[in-house]
């Protein structure tokens, strides 16, 4: 089976093909193309299908993560939208749940207010009424259904969301809903909760289908270009998007809940992270997967995605209540600006330089000082050999861009580019401290692995700060989000709202749920061409305490519900209580609230084959030569003779002892001086932060360096 797998980033698009009957791997990137990023997308697979001397027809399957979804959500710039909804339920979404981010601020605003998704005078009503229970109160009015649609129409309206109360018990009044507004106004993109997110919340419903009909035009016409550029090229295979909770979706499936993509891009690069420490042989793993605009952090425990709890599912101010893998993202990288603010304040990011013009380096019309700019003027990043030497960087555009920012600062350019880099850190760490130690993981248990182009520059000093005993870098770290594209299964999952309590369980009606969830699973999977000894369905329950008002998500087993199948149903919950709020308490009654299930089709395992075994002392051939870099040392800026190595003609056994740079097509390796690397048999460049070369030796190195000695 031949995949490929396509992260597009801000500032690159990375591709990873694999082939599993030679156990090939090749990996590409080329520029990402803001106005349209399929374009990259389509030349990027082109370019590499053509350095695996195949053609596009003979790739079985296409993997993408996409930042698309998330941009337009951003950015402000989604679709018109419309809602239908139930007659005295209008302003819903503005008032949201009566929390204000800085609860003591008079002088604040409202970001989902000030932005509202919907505005107001599109909000419109029917009278209609469900009950809790499935039963009509009052039924559609559907004049006023076909006045509401045309109004919208005329208001120019590009997407429609309907969000009529209890939809998710009795769908009825919502699919007439859907059936007039196909009538009145057919080009309009639909977004119905019944069908998007079929659970209760009424405001959490609202939002995220709200959401939906945002980002929905803009990503069906993306997918669309997408999917059909893939098919006049000839791929055969039918594209694959990876999803918020790490399964996937189908082109369909995208276009009609787009909303489930809105972390689609981060959370691939987690999972690159956790299949590249367990390469390495670690299951405990902190992910550091830094781009060109932005770091993305994420953590797992014995290799297992954590996910977001329900009220941390948001995107930027709004609330999308979809299943979500824990990620933090921060705008933090290459491309980040360096600048002084009015006020004199010295900042970071996060607004990039991305692609187009890029860092001042780039000699692409680029002034300002950025990240990358700030490497290369501290000499840790070798100009003549940027991207595998395909591409030329001006260090003297650099010193420029960094002189101006430490005119600003009264400081030399030096200083200023050692200030930027050390701001990037302090937030990287403070970030990684948020998602490890205030939610009660130890970073000392866990070993940092660090991917995109900009993650292994940053990342000895991350994890030495941080605490993490030691740095993973993957063979191929800029490309960690494309790689766990492959290294991942395919999953869909989906979910419907059922209330039962344990102790009175009607386990037939329970039953017949997980049954016909079960079967819409089998019967995607079987449309993708899957085997049935390939399939695996898996069941998951949101649970809680009765008179609880948020629930947790429990595995269930699969098979007939009987008294031990509930007994294990409750163990597991009392147990997933504990780990999250350390309290459990068993003689209280468990509430069922949503039944999941989730349709996974198992991939072959992506491998690596190990590299050339050597000894201890890297071959001369890898050495390029020794530079003076500046680092920290002893809490002072100086020149540090430094060893600069090709990484890929580095053997497994060879060990670094810093300070060393490590050059390689996708990315550059920084080891700080007082540590150590070693390569390990698959390729990973191991960096010990828990010791390393005495500070002794580090002082020579820089009174050698200083006296001018090479």
């Amino acid at each position: 089976m031949k995949r490929i797998g396509v992260d597009v980033g801000g500032t690159f698009t990375d591709l990873i093909y694999a082939s599993d009957e030679d156990q090939r791997i090749l990996v590409h990137k080329t520029p990402t193309t803001p106005q349209d990023p399929s374009v990259a997308t389509l030349t990027g697979v082109e370019e590499l299908c053509r350095m695996a001397e195949t053609e596009p027809a003979s790739v079985d399957q296409v993997f993408h993560g996409t930042t698309i979804a998330t941009n337009i959500v951003v950015e402000h710039n989604g679709a018109k939208v419309g809602m239908i909804t139930t007659e005295g339920y209008r302003d819903i979404l503005h008032i949201a749940r009566h929390k204000k981010p800085l609860n003591f601020s008079n002088y604040q605003d409202l970001p989902w207010q000030r932005y509202p998704i919907v505005r107001r005078r599109y909000r419109l009503t029917v009278p209609e009424r469900v009950l809790a229970d499935g039963s009509v109160l009052v039924p559609l009015d559907e004049d006023a259904v076909r006045d509401a649609a045309r109004r919208l129409k005329e208001e120019g309206c590009e997407a429609v969301a309907v969000c009529l109360l209890f939809s998710f018990v009795n769908p009825e009044h919502e699919t007439k809903v859907r059936s007039i507004l196909e009538e009145e106004f057919p080009e309009a993109y639909l977004s119905v909760s019944s069908e998007v997110l079929p659970q209760y919340r009424e405001y959490e419903r609202f939002s995220t289908v709200a959401l939906n009909a945002y980002v929905g035009p803009k990503v069906a016409r993306y997918v669309d270009r997408l999917d059909g550029g893939l098919r006049e090229r000839g791929v055969r295979a039918g594209l694959h998007l990876m999803t918020s909770a790490s399964g996937v979706a189908t082109p369909q499936g995208a276009v009609e809940r787009p909303v489930n993509l809105l972390m689609s891009g981060p959370i691939a690069g987690v999972v690159g992270g956790i299949w590249a420490g367990r390469q390495a042989g670690f299951d405990n793993v902190i992910t550091l997967d830094v781009g060109g605009t932005s770091a993305d952090i994420g953590l797992a425990q014995r290799g297992e995605l954590r996910m977001k709890h329900l009220l941390d599912t948001r995107v930027g101010p709004y609330q999308a209540m979809i299943p979500m893998v824990d990620v933090d993202t921060i705008g933090a990288g290459g491309g980040s600006v360096a600048y002084v603010d009015a006020g004199g304040m010295f900042h970071v990011g996060p607004r990039s330089a991305g692609a187009d013009p890029g860092p001042a380096s780039y000699d692409r019309g680029g002034t300002e000082p950025t990240a990358t700019d700030a490497m290369v003027e501290l000499g840790r990043i070798p100009p003549d050999n940027f991207l595998g030497g395909n591409m030329d960087l001006r260090p003297e555009l650099a010193h420029e861009a960094m002189e101006r920012l430490g005119q600003k600062l009264d400081m030399s350019a030096e200083k200023a580019a050692a200030g930027a880099l050390a701001v990037l850190v302090a937030g990287m760490v403070q970030s990684i401290e948020e998602n490890s130690v205030r939610k009660g993981y130890d970073p000392r248990d866990f070993a940092l692995v660090a991917g995109g182009g900009a993650g292994p520059m940053f990342a000895a000093e991350v994890g030495r700060e941080v605490g993490t005993p030691k740095v993973v870098v993957p063979r191929y770290p800029g490309i960690m989000a494309a790689v766990g594209l492959l290294a991942t299964d395919m999953v869909y999952e989906y979910v419907r709202t059922y209330y039962d309590l344990v102790s009175t369980l009607d386990r037939g009606r329970l039953q017949e749920q997980f049954a016909e969830l079960e079967e819409e699973a089998l019967t995607q999977l079987r449309e993708d061409g899957l085997s049935e000894d390939r399939m695996v369905v898996e069941r998951v329950i949101d649970c809680r305490y009765v008179g609880q008002g948020y629930e947790l998500r429990v595995n269930a087993e699969s098979g007939e519900i009987d008294d031990a199948w509930l007994r294990k149903l409750a163990a597991a919950f009392h147990d997933a209580h504990e780990r999250e709020y350390s309290r459990r308490f068993e003689e209280n009654d468990i509430q069922i609230v949503n039944v999941r299930v989730r349709g996974v089709g198992l991939m072959e395992e992506l491998r690596l084959p190990e590299i050339e075994a050597g000894d201890a002392r890297p071959d001369d051939a890898a050495h390029h030569g020794k530079r003076e870099v500046w680092f920290h040392v002893d809490g002072e800026l100086k020149k540090v003779e430094c060893d600069f190595y090709d990484r890929e003609l580095l053997r497994a056994g060879n060990k670094i002892q810093g300070p060393a740079v490590l050059t390689q097509f996708d990315t550059t390796i920084v080891v700080p001086p007082g540590l150590d690397a070693e390569v390990d048999g698959s390729g990973n460049v191991v960096i010990d932060c828990t010791g390393g070369e005495a500070a002794g030796v580090i002082e020579a190195a820089a009174e050698k360096a200083e006296a001018g000695g090479a």
